[in-house]
């Protein structure tokens, strides 16, 4: 059963002197991060989100509460959550910590290559799918189509079609 609360950022430091956080964000770009009104430092914690801009790719965010640098400090290191519910995801995408471990079936080749390991996404074109390989090699494969045929969130399988010398 996917997590209802997902990693979305970490505080990574102040800014200013009103308390204000630099939050690294973990989502596709750090605009998403400044559209959500409620996010968890854990899953029992909301905290309000009063302000929130991109600045340098960080976020810039004032929570309720947070008014001081002092008070700001003591959250440097926390991760910040989102609950999948305040998500409207559209039709073709998927959370990458829904798919982390997933078997990758190659169509070309008719087998199982491996499972996702992690999911990269610091390429400017398109993010890229690291597998651990049946033999324990790192392959990686592009998070586009043609390459993506299908994710099948039931079954836990993303389906891939490689090209000669990707995975050999």
């Amino acid at each position: 059963m996917p997590k209802k609360f997902l990693e979305a950022g970490k505080i990574v430091g102040t800014h200013g002197i009103r308390g204000d956080l630099k939050v690294q964000s973990w989502c596709d770009t750090p605009e998403v991060l400044c559209d959500f009104d409620t996010l968890y430092l854990d899953e029992k914690t909301p905290v309000e989100v009063k302000s929130a801009q991109v600045h340098k790719n960080v976020v810039l965010m004032h929570l309720k509460g947070v008014d001081t640098v002092e008070t700001a400090e003591k959250l440097r290191g926390k991760i910040l959550h989102l609950d999948r519910d305040d998500v409207d995801l559209p039709e073709d995408l998927v959370f990458i910590q829904d798919i982390l471990t997933f078997k990758v079936y190659d169509l070309r080749v008719d087998r199982v290559i491996g499972h996702i390991r992690d999911v990269l996404t610091s390429n400017p074109a398109h993010d890229m799918y690291e597998i651990a390989g049946e033999d324990g090699r790192l392959i990686y494969i592009p998070a586009i189509k043609p390459f993506l045929k299908e994710i099948d969130m039931d079954a836990g399988i993303v389906y891939v079609e490689s090209i000669e010398g990707l995975i050999e």
